[in-house]
């Protein structure tokens, strides 16, 4: 797993929303939500739940593109399995307040969490 660094971080951690786009192309208009970082971890939820269209693409692609404020970054999407934070509910309410309650604290939501990770950089090989 590649880590985000702590500038990528910060700029999450400001920011109210990202746009996020499953599949190879990621050229699509995407979808906006919200996403929390915790322990160093970005984490998105689908409100609707596993049957929202943008979670079953993230899923079943498993990797995508971001934009957030003017920043693209290729990403990987885990759904599965899953090892949570005990501070990730926290997150949410404390930075959407009463707004995390109706939208991303439902059994449903939270059976749709996804953790984004940054792609890994490819190998460039040996130098010549």
């Amino acid at each position: 797993m590649t880590a985000w660094t702590p500038e990528d971080q910060d700029l999450l951690a400001e920011t109210y929303a990202l746009t996020l786009t499953a599949g190879d192309d990621g050229q699509g208009e995407g979808v906006e939500i919200g996403m929390v970082v915790v322990d160093g971890d970005l984490y998105v939820r689908a409100y609707r739940g596993v049957r929202s269209r943008w979670y079953q693409a993230a899923r079943d692609h498993g990797h995508g593109r971001i934009r957030v404020a003017g920043v693209t970054r290729d990403v990987c999407f885990r759904t599965r399995d899953l090892e949570l934070s005990p501070g990730l509910e926290a997150a949410f309410r404390a930075k959407y307040g009463a707004l995390a309650d109706a939208l991303v604290a439902s059994p449903e939501a939270r059976a749709a969490t996804i953790r984004i990770d940054p792609a890994p950089v490819p190998d460039p090989g040996p130098a010549r």
